[in-house]
């Protein structure tokens, strides 16, 4: 890669391009990051699913060789994100700050191994904070790097000529959910190596598990992918 890569921050959000710069949690980041070293691929007023958003910057013809996925409920800690991402994307080809080393048949979440949302608190890596404003409260999963199997979609890092090179993409079947374990297990499938690693964010939300919304789309993912 570059040694003086620009990176591209995507990210899908209902908010008006005011709004979003003013008063989300990875607006306020972004401003505060800027760099000149990083561009963006901003959705505003969005109403359609992630896959088709972050379909079209992967397949997006210019020189941004690493593609940032982020929630716009995402406060931005690490002021070094630039050089996480770029040591990061070395060692894996795609990352994420939390996932799980393992997948097993049915699991629901990366975090979880049945849909009464257990944890599989043995198997977990990586480390995120909670909270409505920034530096929240810590959560630790487990050791970071480490090569996993899956990743939360909160925040997904990938090199895009990896995925264009195998033919990677998000299922626009999954709009809002499952659109990342279906993801990592097309990556997986294609031979790319996945991993967290250690970089300082706080998310404001915590999933929509179990609602209609998701529990339909478990089902689609199931009848996809088998188990």
């Amino acid at each position: 890669m570059s040694t003086n890569p620009i990176v591209k921050i995507v990210s899908a959000t209902r908010l008006s391009e005011l709004d979003f710069w003013n008063t989300s949690a990875l607006g306020l980041s972004l401003r505060r990051l800027d760099s000149g070293r990083y561009k963006y691929g901003l959705a505003f007023d969005n109403g359609e699913g992630l896959p088709h958003i972050y379909n079209h910057f992967i397949l997006e013809n210019d020189a941004c060789e690493i593609i940032l996925f982020v929630h716009d409920d995402v406060w931005i800690d690490d002021y070094f994100l630039l050089d996480r991402l770029v040591d990061a994307l070395q060692v894996y080809d795609v990352v994420g700050v939390a996932g799980n080393t393992r997948r097993i048949p049915f699991q629901p979440a990366w975090g979880f191994v049945d849909i009464d949302f257990t944890w599989d608190r043995d198997h977990l890596s990586g480390a995120i904070a909670e909270g409505q404003g920034p530096g929240g409260v810590v959560h630790v999963g487990g050791v970071t790097p480490a090569a996993c199997e899956l990743l939360d979609g909160v925040f997904l890092a990938v090199r895009k000529s990896v995925l264009l090179e195998k033919r990677v993409f998000f299922d626009p079947r999954f709009d809002f959910h499952f659109y990342d374990m279906d993801f990592c297990r097309t990556a997986r499938a294609n031979g790319l190596r996945l991993g967290t690693w250690p970089i300082c964010l706080t998310h404001q939300g915590k999933g929509l598990f179990g609602t209609p919304q998701w529990r339909e789309k478990y089902k689609i993912y199931i009848q996809k992918w088998g188990s």
